[in-house]
């Protein structure tokens, strides 16, 4: 937390070491179990690695990625959905479908497809 705090007083909340320790920060939480106060961490980071790198940086998929596996840890399937499905589909825009950031994307795409019992389209 403290790291973080300094970040945010010293290169502000918009730089991309910032962006990554909130980022950081989000994913130390929800390994915690503490998902509630993952979440808002989650949707800042991904709001600002948005803003400021665009929706096609791997900084930014990496948080998208954070963001739909939070939700699908809370239970948010339907939430999570449009999230895998936006990574997914940059990721074999930009690195093909044999990459092996592509294929987590394929195999985290699937097993939410199987949570949701849509067992046909995983």
């Amino acid at each position: 937390e403290e790291g973080l705090r300094v970040r945010r007083e010293t290169l502000g909340d918009r730089h991309p070491d910032t962006l990554r320790s909130i980022n950081n920060m989000a994913y130390l939480l929800m390994k915690m179990g503490e998902l509630q106060e993952a979440k808002p961490l989650c949707e800042e980071g991904l709001r600002g690695r948005r803003e400021t790198l665009g929706d096609r940086h791997s900084d930014t998929l990496s948080s998208i990625n954070n963001m739909a596996t939070l939700l699908t840890e809370m239970g948010e399937l339907k939430e999570a959905r449009p999230l895998y499905e936006e990574g997914l589909r940059v990721k074999r825009e930009t690195l093909g479908d044999r990459h092996p950031s592509t294929l987590i994307s394929i195999n985290n795409m699937a097993n939410l497809l199987m949570d949701m019992g849509e067992l046909q389209e995983a």
